[in-house]
């Protein structure tokens, strides 16, 4: 849970110290170069045009691939057994909220323009339930 929180985080609590300093510069880094934090905050109030104006894609499009690798593999090595396939949610999950930053300069909802910040989060939705669906399908084929 605490790399949903902060990328490193995670793998710091699993006593995975070098990844865990590594992803974390790597967040700082590319939340810094993207302006991440100030486009969160634009966003929230509101001002969505503002928000895709002081985006850096080029940065951004790294966060989410950094941030469902930190927790894929936080989750992985937290204590228990991890099931077959689990990743695939996350994969999907980064590829979705990759593709949601790429678009979301363009693409409206209901004629709302989400923006930098709402349509990556929104695209998290279908990367889980593509995640979620090949796993199905693949231990329904594989259990015949």
């Amino acid at each position: 849970m605490w790399s949903i929180a902060l990328p490193g985080l995670g793998q710091l609590l699993n006593k995975k110290y070098i990844i865990g300093i590594v992803l974390l510069l790597l967040e700082i880094t590319v939340n810094i170069q993207s302006n991440l934090n100030e486009v969160i905050v634009l966003s929230f109030q509101g001002d969505i045009s503002t928000a895709v104006e002081k985006t850096n894609y080029q940065w951004l499009m790294f966060y989410p691939c950094l941030y469902f690798f930190a927790m894929w593999d936080a989750f992985k090595d937290a204590k228990g057994e991890t099931p077959d396939f689990s990743f695939l949610p996350f994969i999907f999950s980064a590829f979705f909220m990759t593709v949601g930053v790429i678009y979301s300069s363009k693409i409206e909802l209901l004629g709302v323009l989400l923006g930098p910040v709402f349509l990556p989060l929104l695209s998290i939705i279908p990367g889980l339930l593509v995640g979620f669906l090949l796993i199905k399908i693949i231990k329904h084929s594989t259990a015949t």
